[in-house]
């Protein structure tokens, strides 16, 4: 759990640095991508370390008024970074399925829209059923604990279904399917390439698009079973335990709790770490180039 926390708070944050840092890449994907890495970046500094000390101790040592802010705060930012790579799932749509149409189509105030619903939607809904305890109604006497305090975030049946399908299972149904046909464009793409006379008098397009169709297929597949393997038994268990007089066992909810928040660790490997300029922008900020004047301005891409 330590490793975790620290892993997402330090990754998150070279994002944070690059992307805010150098004035190249300043564009509307990119800074996607770095509400992304602020999203996963308050995790690991606000929500993570208190839950670190809930799971291993089973006891809530920080009070109700601060339990309910935590649980706010770990539904709505858990929730929030899911809509963001929901947003970064339709940015690559675009730019693998309407490539001629891409820089009109995704403009700093589309980005705008994508970063307000990301927030707005999560932070509404996360602390309104939170605070109202409406997602509890009926089982007060679950809340029992035999040490100090309490600090558990529990679903009824209604509620269970309502909000792991809004925050999870629509957005990733969707997520799937965005996938699943860029990864049939770009098999098109690459047959209609490998089909076509070279008209330049070389082999570069023949011998370049085999290695840019299975680039595309390794991505598409590390993104999609990432994020499957991070948050599907955890929205599961929300909503298969209601049903099942709330057996699953503290052992096995706080495992599949830490699974979705790795999500958040391992999300500058995914969206950062492959790109060339993040690469580049990692090596300036260890060696100190960016305290240097006009550090900004160097080229990235």
């Amino acid at each position: 759990m330590f490793v975790g926390v620290i892993t997402t708070i330090v990754g998150n944050l070279m994002v944070i640095i690059s992307v805010s840092h150098f004035k190249e890449l300043h564009t509307p994907t990119n800074f996607l991508i770095l509400s992304l890495a602020i999203t996963d970046f308050l995790l690991g500094l606000v929500v993570m370390p208190y839950s670190m000390v809930r799971s291993v101790t089973s006891c809530w040592y920080f009070g109700d008024l601060f339990c309910k802010l935590h649980s706010s705060f770990d539904m709505m930012l858990s929730t929030t970074s899911i809509f963001h790579l929901f947003f970064i799932s339709l940015d690559r749509y675009y730019a693998v399925c309407h490539p001629l149409h891409y820089y009109r189509k995704i403009t700093f105030s589309v980005i705008e829209m994508c970063l307000f619903i990301s927030w707005s939607f999560p932070c509404f809904y996360s602390f309104g059923v939170v605070l109202s305890n409406v997602i509890m109604e009926g089982l007060e006497d679950k809340m029992l604990s035999s040490c100090i305090g309490s600090c558990i975030l529990i679903f009824n049946k209604y509620w269970a279904v309502i909000s792991s399908s809004l925050t999870f299972f629509m957005p990733g149904t969707i997520m799937i399917g965005i996938y699943i046909h860029i990864f049939s464009i770009a098999r098109k793409h690459a047959k209609i390439t490998h089909s076509q006379p070279n008209y330049m008098g070389s082999n570069t397009k023949s011998t370049m698009s085999p290695k840019v169709e299975s680039k595309a297929a390794k991505t598409l597949s590390l993104v999609m079973g990432v994020f499957i393997l991070c948050w599907l038994p955890f929205f599961t268990a929300t909503v298969v335990d209601p049903f099942m007089n709330f057996s699953v066992s503290e052992d096995l909810y706080n495992m599949v709790l830490w699974l979705g928040y790795f999500n958040s660790a391992v999300n500058p490997i995914i969206y950062a770490l492959f790109y060339r300029w993040f690469q580049k922008s990692f090596r300036f900020i260890i060696n100190g180039t960016i305290f240097k004047k006009d550090s900004s301005s160097l080229a990235m891409l």
